[in-house]
């Protein structure tokens, strides 16, 4: 098998062609690197690419090779990386112009976990500014486009890590999901995405958004590709005080478990107004495939998940106005010219933010100023208890809660860019997931009817129950078989 054509494959196939020493992963690399140059134009996934980096990380992986001195699965296989992680020595921008130019001292500890595993990372992808948005169009950069129509949005915030992996550049990515921002993207290119337990995954190195709902996690061609990557990066981090010590779970090690006996929980209310009706007959066909598969179907209420919207749009906001405070001109990235050191703080945001930023620090200032902290802030974090304390009910009845991902499939870039209501609404279904600290997986479960298009069905599962929820995404895999590749690029 040629190098082009292992690109179409899995992590695990091109493992096994590294192993066998039918290809390289020089040869590898530079067909990867060759099908970036070939496609990018026109997708807009990466902002950075590191071809010398890239070329040398996979010598040396040839050379640990020929030494019979392989680190693993990962070894020489190319990925590529959000560019909200800090990689040392390469630009690494949030998708920001404040941060242009910004080359980080050190690297984020996911970075220096693949590194490593003997990953070779093509460099940096697209994403929405500081992470916020649903459509990657707030990148202050360029848009990316979906692989399966390039008018259509890949979904955000990291949506040049799913469009690099269903456009076959790369094998694997890694991005971050605050309110779905691995989830919708994943949905809407027809990839796996997971989105760990809070605390799984260090946060050290990673550009901060909304620091008690930020979480990286990988996206994967496969359930088993995802498995791989996450527990590459996973595990305690003693620099990430929100870090867990909890031990990681071989993730691979029950991948093939099946769904005989998994009890699923269904949310009546992730079935009413408001979700497209060819996004549900597909999540209702994976429903039914897990009843063919021996798995019992539980209906569960999420009676509070109506308001998670307007709670997240109150902490994460409120923590980005704390967290965004940090970009004034003084220490790095941009700094306006200026006279005066007050003038300079205000025109260095003026010029550096995009319009979503502003929008929320004003949003996250607002509710944390005196007088409104208890009215708006406080409600919202009582409201997140309790959307915890629904899924705790939930999970005493099921071992896995399924549903759609987004309400739609891929809507048209610029459609929603206008109406932001409507683009936040569009993580509904992800953000519940978030606020209660819990892991998610969104896995391609068929094309919308109606329009060619993936649709997503996204399983969220217990604190720290990562491997359950990979068992039973795999089941539905092995069933429903893959999706074929986009026709976009």
């Amino acid at each position: 098998m040629s190098a082009a054509e292992l690109l179409s494959g899995s992590i695990q196939e091109a493992a096994a062609a590294l192993d066998d020493r039918t290809v390289s992963s020089l040869e590898l690399t530079q067909a990867a690197l060759a099908r970036v140059a070939e496609t990018d134009g026109r997708l807009g996934a990466f902002l950075a690419v590191t071809p010398e980096r890239a070329l040398d990380a996979a010598r040396a992986s040839d050379a640990r090779r020929a030494r019979g001195d392989a680190r693993g699965p990962l070894d020489g296989v190319p990925v590529a990386l959000k560019d909200i992680f800090l990689t040392q020595g390469v630009p690494t921008t949030a998708g920001s112009r404040i941060l242009e130019g910004y080359v980080p001292p050190y690297d984020a500890t996911v970075v220096e976990r693949l590194q490593a595993a003997g990953a070779v990372s093509l460099g940096k992808l697209n994403m929405d500014e500081f992470a916020m948005g649903s459509s990657n169009e707030n990148s202050a950069y360029k848009p990316c486009h979906n692989p399966w129509d390039l008018a259509r949005t890949p979904g955000g915030s990291s949506g040049g890590s799913a469009a690099a992996v269903a456009a076959r550049q790369v094998f694997g990515t890694l991005g971050t999901d605050t309110g779905g921002s691995i989830r919708e993207p994943a949905a809407f290119c027809g990839v796996v995405g997971v989105k760990p337990t809070y605390g799984r995954v260090s946060r050290f190195g990673v550009i901060a958004f909304a620091s008690s709902l930020d979480q990286p996690g990988p996206f994967g061609k496969t359930v088993a590709d995802a498995a791989l990557l996450l527990g590459a990066v996973a595990g305690h981090d003693p620099r990430d005080a929100t870090s867990s010590t909890r031990p990681v779970d071989d993730y691979l090690a029950g991948l093939e478990g099946g769904a005989a006996g998994l009890r699923v929980g269904v949310p009546r209310e992730w079935f009413q107004e408001g979700l497209e009706p060819g996004v549900e007959r597909a999540v209702r066909g994976a429903l039914a495939a897990y009843e063919r598969l021996g798995a019992k179907l539980v209906e569960v209420s999420l009676p509070h998940a109506k308001y998670a919207v307007a709670a997240y749009y109150l902490i994460a906001p409120a923590e980005a106005s704390s967290n965004l405070a940090r970009y004034d001109g003084v220490r790095y990235g941009l700094r306006a010219k200026a006279s005066a050191l007050k003038e300079m703080y205000a025109e260095t945001r003026e010029q550096g933010f995009g319009p979503e930023p502003k929008r929320r620090i004003m949003l996250g200032t607002y509710a944390l100023s005196a007088g409104y902290y208890d009215a708006y802030y406080l409600r919202a974090q009582k409201v997140r208890t309790l959307i915890r304390r629904d899924f705790d009910e939930a999970f005493a009845r099921c071992d896995v809660v399924a549903g759609p991902v987004t309400p739609t499939a891929a809507f048209r870039l610029g459609e929603k860019v206008d109406d932001p209501l409507q683009m936040y609404l569009a993580d509904i279904y992800t953000i519940p997931c978030n606020l209660a600290a819990l892991p998610g997986l969104s896995l391609p479960c068929g094309l919308h009817e109606g329009q060619g298009l993936p649709v997503g069905l996204q399983l969220v599962g217990r604190p720290f129950d990562e491997a359950t929820l990979l068992r039973a995404a795999r089941a539905l895999e092995r069933e429903q078989g893959p999706l074929p590749a986009p026709a976009g690029v």
